[in-house]
């Protein structure tokens, strides 16, 4: 076959460490576009990205010539570096050290598109580490709970 294609749409989520509050609103939206075009310049396409104050959710759609590793890599270590630019609160900010990623057929992107956009309303009810539960169990993750949080 001599063309390469591909449709990889992927929903990855990680939070900051420890899961301390820094995302305000005020930050919200510039760190978004940052992120954006972080994935942009992998030639990926960015569905939805959203945030509350500990957490992240991106949606998009992954480049057939970049791993999955490389994207998340570029994408927390170089929001990471520009939010610690962004003023003396964010000096000592940091990701976790981990992170989730799942698959997305392309019949379920709108639903999840759809969860990320209301993110806020969720989380008036379910907190991050009982949705994360949920997501992992929903998707057939085991995991120990010992070594989920940092």
């Amino acid at each position: 076959m001599p063309q390469s294609l591909a449709n990889l749409h992927v929903h990855l989520i990680f939070s900051t460490k420890g899961r301390v509050p820094f995302l305000s609103d005020a930050i919200r939206e510039p760190l978004h576009a940052y992120m954006a075009k972080v994935l942009q310049n992998l030639n990926c396409v960015v569905v939805i990205i959203n945030s509350v104050e500990d957490h992240i959710h991106l949606l998009f759609d992954l480049a057939r010539t970049v791993s999955v590793s490389d994207a998340v890599k570029d994408v927390k270590s170089s929001s990471s570096q520009w939010l610690k630019t962004q003023g003396p609160s964010f000096s000592t900010f940091a990701w976790q050290a981990g992170f989730s990623i799942f698959a997305v057929s392309a019949s379920n992107v709108e639903a999840v598109r759809r969860y990320i956009a209301n993110q806020r309303i969720h989380h008036q009810k379910k907190s991050f580490q009982d949705e994360y539960r949920q997501i992992l169990r929903k998707h057939g993750i085991a995991f120990d709970e010992q070594f989920v949080w940092d």
